[in-house]
């Protein structure tokens, strides 16, 4: 296993509380905002940098209880991150997935 792939595969053993995850999902989306927003107002940029990080810390903190993934992997896991949301249709993959028929009440 190359080193990204294991960036990955931490990143998502971090991420397995729904609410973490949605909030990570929305932390990708701010950031790539805050990206496009780097050519035309460079506030609403760090406003979006900051954002993203109290939202993911936060999640952390909250609801997963441990430490984020980019402590292991610095930089990497930012990649990692996109990926995995880019892979998730940012969160819209799950929340679309029809219910199994055997866990709904009838």
């Amino acid at each position: 296993m190359n080193h990204y792939q294991e960036a990955k595969q931490h990143f998502i053993a971090c991420h397995q509380h729904p609410i973490n995850r949605g909030l990570h999902h929305l932390v990708n989306v701010i950031a790539i905002v805050g990206i496009v927003y780097l050519l035309f107002d460079w506030r609403v940029s760090v406003v979006c940098l900051i954002l993203t990080q109290v939202l993911a810390i936060g999640g952390h903190l909250l609801f997963e209880k441990n430490k984020p993934a980019f402590l292991k992997y610095p930089g990497i896991v930012i990649i990692a991150s996109m990926v995995w949301s880019f892979e998730n249709w940012f969160g819209l993959k799950s929340l679309l997935k029809p219910q199994s028929t055997e866990n709904r009440d009838v």
